[in-house]
């Protein structure tokens, strides 16, 4: 099992950035993205994180099926650096509405049990998103939940953590 590297902390507070220097000793890096660009601001999100990576990854865009992806990264690849477990939560529940409930738990447990069977070290990116006010609405509060329990399955499964806070990394574990 490679080992991973949990990353987390709250918006803009440079997670990212961290995780792109963690994975600049590797010689293959696969970047796993989850966004899927909807709208032009998001769009543009993901043309700066593009720039930010140059060419220095090998791409590949999934929105839900993270174990598949997973299973079919290049053999000789050092690291994956899987921006972000936040948006794949949303990606989730959004298509949960058509999918169901049982699709969403499933892709979460063969999601975890891929990282447990996976041959290179991994870099999880995820915000904390539990830090703040109880949102108003029912899925707010839903996706705050599951998003945090997410981040526990992760961050219990990384042999280290990072919370990023101002850009400075402090580590957990």
């Amino acid at each position: 099992m490679g080992k991973v590297f949990y990353v987390t902390g709250g918006a803009r507070s440079g997670k990212s950035a961290f995780a792109l220097r963690l994975a600049a000793s590797y010689a293959q890096r696969v970047f796993l993205a989850t966004a899927e660009p909807f709208d032009e601001e998001m769009l543009f999100r993901v043309s700066r994180h593009r720039e930010e990576r140059g060419s220095q990854f090998t791409t590949v865009e999934e929105p839900l099926y993270l174990a598949r992806a997973l299973s079919q990264i290049p053999l000789d690849t050092g690291v994956v650096l899987l921006d972000c477990l936040t948006v794949w939560t949303g990606n989730l529940m959004y298509y949960a509405v058509s999918r169901g409930e049982e699709q969403m738990a499933q892709q979460i447990e063969l999601f975890f049990e891929a990282l447990r069977h996976l041959p290179c070290d991994i870099i999880l990116v995820s915000n904390e998103v539990g830090m703040g006010i109880v949102p108003e609405n029912a899925m707010a509060r839903t996706f705050r939940d599951r998003a945090g329990l997410i981040n526990q399955q992760a961050a219990l499964i990384a042999a280290e953590a990072y919370l990023l806070c101002s850009g400075l990394p402090l580590r957990l574990k």
